[in-house]
C-alpha cells in the first residue's frame, strides 16, 4: 500500500474530491488533517462573504458550501440516524430502518432543525481570523471524534463501513486530532475557540454512547450524526454573548 492511499482514503470518504477511494483503517489518523483543512476552507469563505453580505447571507453561503463539500454525507447519516436510533424499535429493526431507501418524520424533523440552528449560530458567531481558526478546530475535532468512536467502539453491522475502520490506529489518530486542534485554538480566540470545542467533545461522546445503547456499536450513519451534531454545539457556544 503506497503512502498516499490513508490520505487519498480519508479524502474520498469525507468529501466530493477525488471521488470514492476504498476505505482502509490507516486512514483514521487522517481524518483530522481532511477536517482541518475543510474547515479552514469554509472559514477564509466565511470571512470573504461577510466582506461582501450580510451575515445571515454569507452564513447561508457556507452553509451551503459545506454540504457541496461533504456531498450531504453527514446530513444523510443524521437523517438514518434520527431515523433509527429516536423511534421505540427493537435493534434489528433499527438497523434495518437506517439501511432502508425511505426518510421518517424523525430524520425530516431533525435535519431541518440542526441546518437552521447551524445557520442561526453561523450567522451569529464572529467570521474574520478568528472565524477560520474556530471552524478549523470544530471540524477537525469532529472528524477526531469520527475516527475514535469507529476505532474503540465495535460495528453495529457486520461488513458495513464501520467495519471497514475496525481496528484503527486510535492514539495515532487522537494525538493528530489534539495538535491540530490546539494549533487552530492558538491562532483564534482561545477562550471562545475552546469552550466551544469542548462543548464540541461532549456532544461527540454523548452520540457516541447513545449509539452504543440503542445499536450496540456503531455504523456509517452514526458517524456522520456524530460530525455534523458535534460541530452544530460547537457553533452554538461560540455564538454565545461572553
Amino acid at each position: 500500500m503506497s503512502r498516499q492511499r490513508p490520505f487519498r482514503s480519508a479524502v474520498g470518504l469525507l468529501t466530493v474530491v477525488g471521488g470514492a477511494a476504498p476505505p482502509t483503517p490507516r486512514a483514521l489518523p487522517w481524518f483530522a488533517v481532511v477536517g482541518a483543512g475543510l474547515g479552514g476552507l469554509l472559514g477564509a469563505l466565511w470571512w470573504g462573504a461577510g466582506e461582501v453580505w450580510p451575515s445571515g447571507l454569507a452564513a447561508a453561503l457556507v452553509l451551503a458550501a459545506d454540504l457541496a463539500l461533504t456531498g450531504l454525507l453527514h446530513v444523510d447519516g443524521l437523517a438514518d440516524t434520527a431515523d433509527g436510533l429516536l423511534p421505540h424499535l427493537s435493534r434489528p429493526r433499527r438497523l434495518e430502518v437506517m439501511a432502508g431507501p425511505d426518510v421518517g418524520a424523525f430524520a425530516i424533523g431533525t435535519v431541518a432543525a440542526v441546518l437552521l440552528v447551524r445557520w442561526a449560530a453561523l450567522g451569529a458567531a464572529p467570521a474574520g481570523v478568528d472565524g477560520v481558526a474556530l471552524l478549523a478546530a470544530l471540524w477537525c475535532a469532529a472528524r477526531t471524534a469520527m475516527a475514535l468512536g469507529v476505532a474503540a467502539l465495535p460495528p453495529a453491522r457486520p461488513g458495513g463501513l464501520a467495519a471497514s475502520f475496525a481496528g484503527g490506529p486510535t492514539a495515532a489518530s487522537g494525538a493528530a486530532g489534539l495538535l491540530l486542534v490546539a494549533a487552530a485554538v492558538a491562532v483564534g480566540d482561545p477562550p471562545r475557540t475552546a469552550a466551544a470545542v469542548a462543548v464540541a467533545a461532549i456532544v461527540a461522546v454523548a452520540v457516541l454512547w447513545f449509539a452504543r445503547w440503542r445499536l450496540g456499536g456503531v455504523t456509517g450513519d452514526v458517524l456522520g450524526a456524530v460530525g455534523i451534531l458535534s460541530e452544530t454545539a460547537g457553533l452554538v457556544a461560540a455564538a454565545a454573548r461572553w
